[in-house]
């Protein structure tokens, strides 16, 4: 599938800015687009600028030496003297966490449902009837939804789109993120997705449950036809 409409706040082809010093993207091995720098940039400093919190995305290639993701962010946070909340995505291992320092953050947003597996309440009706090996797992997956960072990066992809989906999953994350922050101190942001992001990302979703949907559909459709013919015979 291509991931090009609705990706034009990220990825404007052919169209190169000057280097732009980035601050809140804190490191960067995987997109490495100047708009895409230019977005979170814009995102981070107004949260910094109404609430004080800065908050960094990392994005790695891989971790050295089997550090895990927790340990590699608390020695960002280390280096960082003011309050932070670190999202850091690692692509070889396909990791996402979110850090906050101190931990008092963790309640200026949702950090389960950001990192939710499931975007929408049918994501996790689906996840449970897969998944679940029990009713209070059930339960539990039935309970969580709104996922904005996992459910993109789930999506299937080649090629450059890969990149590109990357950079669509991680700053939707962000941007949920921000948002959640800056309203929890009474606080809206300006520089957020677009609509025509927005909408975009939607979509994809839709695709992304409805593929799985008709997967099961089909599966049950075939376990039915096999007990009938057994029936049969």
């Amino acid at each position: 599938m291509k991931l090009s409409r609705g990706l034009a706040a990220l990825t404007l082809l052919g169209i190169f800015f000057s280097s732009l010093h980035a601050e809140f993207l804190y490191k960067d091995e995987v997109v490495k687009n100047p708009e895409f720098t230019k977005q979170i940039e814009t995102i981070g400093a107004e949260l910094k600028a109404k609430t004080g919190v800065s908050l960094y995305l990392v994005m790695v290639r891989d971790l050295e030496n089997n550090e895990s993701i927790s340990d590699f962010e608390k020695r960002i946070s280390a280096d960082t003297n003011d309050s932070a909340v670190i999202m850091t995505f690692v692509e070889l291992q396909k990791q996402v966490d979110i850090l906050a320092r101190p931990a008092s953050l963790y309640k200026d947003f949702n950090k389960a449902q950001i990192l939710n597996p499931n975007a929408t309440f049918i994501g996790a009706v689906v996840s449970s009837i897969l998944f679940a090996r029990s009713l209070d797992e059930a339960k539990e997956l039935l309970s969580n939804s709104g996922g904005t960072v996992l459910p993109i990066l789930a999506e299937r992809a080649k090629g450059e789109d890969i990149v590109k989906k990357y950079a669509v999953g991680m700053f939707n994350g962000y941007a949920d993120t921000a948002e959640q922050i800056a309203a929890s101190r009474g606080q809206a942001l300006s520089t957020s997705a677009g609509t025509e992001s927005q909408t975009f990302i939607d979509i994809i979703r839709v695709i992304f449950y409805g593929t799985i949907l008709i997967a099961l559909g089909r599966y049950v459709w075939g376990r039915f036809l096999k007990k009938r013919k057994q029936d049969e015979a």
